[in-house]
């Protein structure tokens, strides 16, 4: 039985790296990963994955990479076979995440692009771990590879994105919903409203987790979405 190809796509001020432990064990398949780095709307951004993409494929998301993987949802859902969604939230933001937004535009602005990432480390990580030099030190360089003006760009699409609750029911691909249970930038509730909207979606949450399954559990993440490829 021949594989579904995997389209990966990532969160804000994150690389291909958040993958590397997935991308290891899946180095008999066909794998790609979306280029979120040239657009500065979430429609732009779906748009390039799908051009991108193959005919057919396992879309696999994660935190702004699912903003993405909604809209593709809304435009091409016959070309999506299955759906992951990891450490992500349906709705649009609300006055408090604009403002925090706003907060980190105005860093950049002032030159002080290196604290932004140093702002997010506690909304990454949960406290027992934001004493892991190799965790702290993975977020910093990929904070770094995605840079300032690629940042603004990623900042502005997620600002203006649009609510995906509506459209929620739409969802006919098998869905799976991963979070760990110490993201500090999604919530139980935001889980919630995606098992409760989307027909058919199952939800496995990860102890001690926070925003980064992929890295932070590679081991039980690659295992849940490996498991779910699978079933194909």
């Amino acid at each position: 039985m021949s594989r579904l190809p995997i389209v990966l796509a990532s969160g804000q001020l994150l690389t291909e790296e958040t993958w590397t432990p997935q991308r290891a064990a899946w180095a008999d398949r066909d794998v790609h990963h979306a280029d979120h780095t040239r657009d500065e709307t979430i429609a732009g951004m779906a748009t390039r994955l799908l051009a991108a993409a193959p005919e057919r494929f396992a879309l696999v998301a994660h935190a702004m990479g699912g903003f993405v993987a909604f809209e593709v949802m809304r435009r091409a859902p016959e070309r999506v076979a299955r759906l992951a969604l990891i450490a992500t939230l349906p709705a649009a933001d609300g006055p408090a995440q604009t403002a925090r937004r706003q907060g980190y535009i105005d860093l950049v602005d002032a030159g002080r692009f290196d604290q932004v990432i140093e702002e997010r480390i506690p909304m990454l990580f949960p406290p027992a771990k934001r004493d892991d030099a190799p965790l702290l030190a993975l977020a910093r360089r990929m904070a770094a590879q995605t840079g300032a003006e690629t940042f603004l760009r990623q900042q502005r699409a997620i600002m203006s994105r649009i609510d995906s609750r509506p459209t929620l029911g739409a969802i006919t691909a098998p869905v799976l919903l991963i979070r760990g249970d110490a993201d500090g930038i999604t919530t139980a509730e935001q889980q919630q409203e995606m098992l409760d909207g989307i027909p058919g979606a199952h939800l496995e949450i990860l102890p001690g987790v926070g925003h980064l399954p992929t890295i932070e559990a590679a081991g039980q993440t690659t295992a849940l979405l490996t498991d779910w490829l699978d079933r194909a």
